[in-house]
């Protein structure tokens, strides 16, 4: 790994720490070795100090006094409540997508679709993944809105692991694409409603299929109330 270009400094490390979170170099629970972390990225331990205080900011890490940092460890308590909130989130990027979207984005979200059902048909699970993320993500961006895509944008960071990664049963998968048909469908008919109540229900279903895989389902209280009250109530 190359070492970090001082003009840049801040942001690189910010992105490359961020990165090693996220991506899973950096396993949840573990200590900071800021030394070690140091010597990779060809800084000071300064710059990386700082770096960490913007993980601590987004989430991706807890600060200890005196004893350095720990990687976040999301419990699926946490995982759930998370995806409950970003749920409502991608339920009101489809509203106000369907009223914003212009032709040439809705026509990449539809070529993007076709090459996902692509990747599907071959059974390739990573590319159908990282396509699947760039249509939710153009979505969002049709949205217009600044603070709605920062918002997600924090709470995707969080649990992008626990998102793309947990296996995905062949009916689950089937399911997912048809999902996606019915939301292309509806963004096409700039059916904001409609659209938010699959973006809502698409989303929730990937919560189901992360506790079928681990077998942990999140504790919460009997009688809690729905974190987010379907379009129009």
């Amino acid at each position: 790994m190359t070492p970090i270009d001082r003009s840049s400094l801040h942001e690189e490390v910010v992105a490359r720490l961020r990165a090693a979170i996220v991506d899973g170099d950096l396993e949840p629970g573990s200590r900071v070795n800021e030394r070690q972390l140091c010597e990779r990225f060809g800084v000071s331990r300064t710059p990386l100090r700082e770096a960490l205080k913007v993980m601590a900011s987004e989430g991706l890490v807890v600060l200890l006094p005196n004893r350095g940092a720990r990687v976040a460890k999301l419990s699926p308590r946490d995982i759930e409540d998370t995806f409950a909130v970003m749920a409502c989130l991608e339920a009101l990027s489809g509203e106000l997508a369907c009223q914003r979207v212009g032709a040439d984005t809705l026509a990449e979200i539809r070529a993007l679709h076709y090459e996902m059902l692509a990747h599907h048909a071959r059974r390739d699970l990573a590319a159908y993944y990282r396509l699947n993320e760039r249509i939710h993500q153009m979505i969002l961006c049709a949205s217009e809105n600044p603070v709605l895509i920062a918002t997600h944008a924090g709470l995707a960071l969080r649990i992008r692991r626990a998102r793309y990664n947990a296996d995905m049963p062949h009916a689950w998968w089937d399911q997912a694409v048809r999902e996606h048909e019915q939301i292309l469908d509806a963004l096409t008919r700039r059916d904001g409603a409609a659209l938010a109540a699959l973006l809502r229900r698409h989303l929730e279903r990937k919560i189901a299929l992360m506790a079928d895989a681990t077998g942990e389902r999140a504790e919460r209280p009997a009688d809690a109330a729905p974190v987010c009250p379907a379009a129009g109530e």
